[in-house]
């Protein structure tokens, strides 16, 4: 075996263009479906990423100007919301899950000689649910149904506002001032918003007493569970529209009354569309991997027409057909397994340096105030993927060298030796 070995070694070296462009082949395709495919990945790992930031299957509720005149009533009204319809969606809506209502004010936050403007969100508990915040062990806690039913004054800071009003000490307990009134600290938010710039909560009965005596709000957001499919989530929404148009006295083909974004309904249709990017990029990875099994096998076809006259000579002096065949076999065997490895680690190399790039970047970035979105994550790939399309190469040699060479053992050597 070791002879065989050396032999087929000698071969290549003597062939080195062939060899060389049969390798190539074989380097391009791996390499080109593995950073096809960690592209894919990566897209769709970014977009998931930017979904898996809050819940899911939570829905948002908008109230806006009526554009169609209804039950008497003149278009371009102003709706709102109260208690009132989040305790009916709470009751009346089976699909729903986790519910909270939200309030917005700009206002100054003051402790000691530190202080910034920031946003004053009035939430229900279930809010940090539904957002998926984040309150490390020994940050304290979020709202919680006491603080409501109280109308406590405690408030809990993004980490960003805690470390610039108390730099070097914790928050937790200390009292700060949300405008001229006096907010104990409960809790520190850690996670990092990807959708603006940083906020402090407060009990929402609270913030409705304080900053909104006429009862009125412009947001409700829940969660609902069992709608897995786009047709579920459109008929799902079809009916809250009718519901609430109802209590809110809309037409309820008047779209401009009322905003529904379904974050379900958006996940299902985003990954329906990376299905078919997935598939598109399959196609083209399988495109590439056929290129370059066509490329394997007509190098090899070349070869063994080269190397016919070869072939006479060694059955003219006593080679058997079988050991001939083992020797191309092998030899594709070799060439298809060394630089598909070579293909493979180029590729999974490419997409690991970009990930790393991508990640250094992400973790140097300064916080902002801005809207963040990750596009790209993780553009790396399964090393099934890769394997299964080195194995493919690695066959499709075989057979691309079997076939001729079989031809060409079959051939009488006086015949062989003829060829030029």
């Amino acid at each position: 075996m070791i002879d065989l070995l050396q032999e087929i070694f000698e071969t290549l070296k003597k062939n080195k263009m062939r060899t060389t462009l049969t390798g190539l082949s074989v380097s391009w395709g791996i390499f080109i479906l593995i950073v096809l495919l960690g592209a894919g990945n990566g897209l769709q790992n970014g977009v998931i990423q930017n979904f898996s930031s809050r819940a899911v299957n939570r829905v948002n509720l908008y109230p806006g100007r009526t554009s169609i005149p209804h039950n008497g009533l003149k278009s371009d009204r102003q709706l709102s919301f109260t208690n009132e319809e989040v305790d009916f969606i709470r009751e009346e809506v089976s699909e729903s899950r986790l519910i909270t209502a939200r309030l917005n004010n700009t206002m100054n936050i003051t402790y000691g000689n530190e202080f910034g403007s920031y946003e004053i969100r009035g939430v229900m508990p279930n809010y940090w649910l539904i957002e998926k915040l984040i309150i490390k062990p020994g940050d304290g806690r979020f709202i919680n149904h006491l603080d409501m039913k109280e109308h406590n004054k405690v408030i809990v800071l993004d980490k960003k506002i805690a470390d610039l009003l108390f730099p070097g000490e914790s928050a937790i307990g200390k009292t700060v001032k949300v405008g001229n009134l006096m907010f104990k600290v409960v809790g520190i938010n850690s996670k990092k918003e990807d959708w603006g710039g940083s906020r402090a909560y407060i009990p929402f009965t609270t913030s409705q007493s304080i900053f909104n005596p006429s009862g009125k709000f412009y947001n409700i957001v829940f969660t609902v569970d069992g709608l897995n499919t786009k047709e579920a989530n459109d008929k799902f929404n079809e009916t809250l529209r009718t519901m609430m148009s109802r209590r809110l006295n809309f037409n309820p083909e008047d779209e401009q009354a009322l905003w529904i974004s379904n974050a379900q309904s958006e996940y299902v249709e985003t990954m329906k569309i990376f299905g078919g990017i997935t598939l598109f990029v399959t196609i083209i990875g399988i495109l590439t991997l056929i290129a370059g099994i066509v490329g394997v096998s007509n190098i090899m076809l070349v070869s063994v027409k080269e190397r016919t006259r070869e072939i006479g000579i060694r059955k003219a002096i006593g080679a058997k057909p079988s050991s001939i065949l083992k020797t191309i076999i092998l030899e594709s065997i070799i060439i298809t397994t060394i630089f598909g490895y070579i293909g493979l680690i180029m590729g999974i190399g490419l997409t690991e340096i970009v990930n790393f790039i991508m990640e250094q970047a992400a973790n140097g970035q300064p916080v902002s105030d801005e809207p963040q979105m990750s596009v790209f994550t993780n553009p790396t790939v399964e090393i099934g993927y890769a394997i299964f399309a080195t194995i493919v190469l690695i066959i499709s040699g075989v057979i691309a060298g079997y076939l001729p060479a079989r031809k060409a053992v079959k051939v009488k050597p006086i015949e062989a030796m003829r060829q030029e």
